[in-house]
């Protein structure tokens, strides 16, 4: 009797471990977000028709009376103006990411995926994963579209590519942002807004829409200093787009670690925090 007995695997969850549990785990989450957007399709419509507009808006109707060095031409500022659009796409998707989080918190899926033998983080990296391939998308149509209003790259492609990655790496590390929104407040709707309310004052006192040297000195030094205006100086000069910064703060001399050295820091960061809170979330 005691033979069979103990042969009787336990009921509950097994613990799962490892590195490659973690990864398998986290794959097969990412795997069943990315289906479940693809059946939404408005999802990525409505989030391509903001950068869209931002693109056709600052282009044609401030294009004409921004400055860039000594050009008020709108074919520069256009090319100027593109990498900070980039930029903004990626760090948006804040928004989305903690809203997920908080819909999933709300149905009580999170405490299903908690009743499983999986990998606690694996839930949270699922997710952000899976955001990450729905900004790749959004990047590369309106890269298309920049495309088509003017904007050009001088660098050649290798460089190009480089500045994209640099642009996804900040769209990563920013919805580990959004995750830790979305795993502290109650309701999707309520996610959505902390996710925007922080992201206009980091995205436009910066220098992704107008050149900084043009700011008071204070609030030139607060973006200079701005993680994302290190992006996006970041992909101005892989690009080979204007917009040479002639500040001397060292992320506008050597915008590209910069660029890495922050947003690894805000994975580390916001995971770590994210992942303490969902396992007390959850507990």
């Amino acid at each position: 009797m005691s033979t069979v007995t103990d042969a009787v695997p336990s009921a509950g969850p097994r613990p799962a471990g490892g590195i490659g549990q973690s990864v398998r785990d986290s794959l097969v989450v990412a795997k069943r977000n990315l289906i479940r957007m693809s059946r939404i399709p408005e999802m990525m419509i409505f989030g391509l028709i903001q950068p869209i507009m931002f693109v056709v808006l600052f282009s044609y109707v401030f294009g004409g009376s921004m400055k860039i060095g000594a050009s008020t031409d709108p074919s520069v500022y256009r090319n100027f103006l593109m990498a900070g659009i980039f930029a903004q796409t990626v760090t948006f998707a804040t928004a989305g990411a903690g809203a997920g989080i908080a819909d999933d918190m709300h149905k009580g899926l999170i405490d299903r995926f908690r009743s499983l033998p999986m990998a606690r983080g694996a839930v949270l990296t699922g997710r952000t994963i899976a955001d990450l391939v729905q900004t790749a998308l959004t990047l590369l149509v309106l890269a298309i579209v920049a495309l088509l209003v003017g904007w050009r790259i001088h660098e050649g492609i290798w460089k190009a590519l480089g500045a994209f990655g640099l642009l996804l790496l900040l769209g990563y590390a920013f919805t580990w942002v959004g995750a830790l929104i979305g795993l502290s407040v109650r309701t999707p709707e309520a996610a959505t807004s902390g996710g925007l309310i922080w992201l206009f004052p980091v995205t436009f006192i910066s220098n992704a829409f107008v050149d900084s040297s043009q700011m008071t000195p204070w609030l030139r030094h607060v973006a200079d200093w701005n993680p994302f205006s290190a992006t996006v100086q970041a992909c101005r000069e892989l690009f080979g787009n204007p917009g040479v910064s002639a500040s001397t703060a060292w992320p506008m001399q050597h915008p590209v670690w910069a660029s890495v050295i922050y947003s690894v820091l805000i994975i580390l960061v916001f995971r770590t925090l994210a992942v303490r809170k969902y396992r007390s979330a959850t507990a």
